[in-house]
């Protein structure tokens, strides 16, 4: 197998996200990847300037960051043939690496907006290095932005940052640093392309958590009266725990809930509702275990939300009185 490195530049609506297409908010400018083979060395390399159709005044941000002008992007290419160009690229036995998570969501709506998003099937499998960088080599960074993976692992700067090749090459440098047991134990699922059917969702389990990816629904309380979705198994053994404090939907709209095993102890639950592009509704469910801090965290924030129900609730009374 080898591996992609992948990075893409883009712009957006320079008069505010108002003003912008919604089902496309950033379009991609630029593509740049590097392939890898199985032994984290670079193989080739892959770079195409897009020539945009949507967005063709550059956003001053995109400008500053970039160095791209609209007169050099209007020697590029249009999105169809790079996108295309790229994949038949990657070849037929390849997996992505991405620096976060907003690469892959973005270049499936701009391949979605301009209807070829069955080139790329999903849900798509790849390696979010932003994500087990924090996870393993720098949790005390806040913020993980690319260079700060490259200064902690002391890889030259010899390129400039913000530019999609230059910024593949620094993620498979990132890459071939990391320990590669910890980084492929530790892969990920996009969901931007979720599952319809049921016998198609998504059930991940890593050494610390497991998660599991839902099918569509048509609203938020068609998902949580779902039978699948409000099960908790335990992350480790796989069966079913007891759910010792049931479901509850906290200010920020996830839902939490604790679940105890009698093999290996509390665990906590979180589910985040999550609209898709077509309007519907699919559950993102993490399991993890919890210490006594996390569920004294859970009960002070089920506590917090019963007395605010209670507060609108003898407010809601008050206001009928009074009519």
């Amino acid at each position: 197998m080898n591996y992609i490195a992948v990075d893409f530049e883009w712009n957006q609506n320079p008069y505010g996200k108002e003003a912008g297409n919604k089902r496309l908010p950033f379009e991609i400018i630029e593509i740049g990847a590097v392939k890898l083979d199985e032994h984290a060395k670079i193989i080739d390399r892959f770079d195409a300037v897009i020539c945009p159709r949507v967005y063709k005044t550059l956003h001053w941000l995109t400008t500053e960051m970039t160095g791209f002008t609209e007169e050099s992007l209007s020697k590029g290419v249009p999105f169809d043939q790079a996108a295309l160009d790229f994949l038949l690229w990657c070849g037929e036995d390849y997996m992505l690496c991405t620096w976060g998570n907003l690469d892959l969501l973005e270049f499936q709506r701009n391949l979605k907006y301009y209807k070829i998003l069955d080139l790329l099937e999903g849900p798509v499998t790849y390696l979010n290095l932003q994500k087990i960088f924090k996870k393993f080599y720098s949790r005390e960074h806040a913020v993980c932005a690319l260079e700060t993976a490259v200064d902690f692992f002391g890889i030259k700067k010899d390129k400039v940052f913000h530019r999609a090749i230059d910024d593949a090459v620094y993620t498979a440098q990132i890459f071939e640093k990391m320990d590669r047991k910890k980084v492929l134990d530790n892969y990920t699922v996009d969901y931007y392309q979720y599952p319809t059917l049921r016998k198609d969702e998504i059930q991940l389990y890593y050494s610390d958590y497991s998660k599991y990816i839902s099918r569509g629904f048509r609203t938020k309380e068609a998902a949580m009266g779902d039978k699948k979705v409000i099960q908790v198994c335990c992350y480790r053994c796989r069966q079913e725990a007891e759910r010792k404090v049931d479901w509850f939907a906290s200010k920020t709209r996830n839902h939490y809930c604790i679940a105890y095993c009698p093999i290996h102890g509390y665990l906590r639950a979180k589910i985040k509702l999550k609209k898709t592009d077509d309007n519907k509704v699919i559950a993102i469910k993490t399991v993890r275990p919890a210490g006594e801090e996390v569920i004294r965290k859970i009960l002070e924030i089920k506590k917090d939300v019963t007395q605010k129900r209670r507060e609108r609730r003898s407010h809601g009374d008050k206001e009928s009185g009074d009519l």
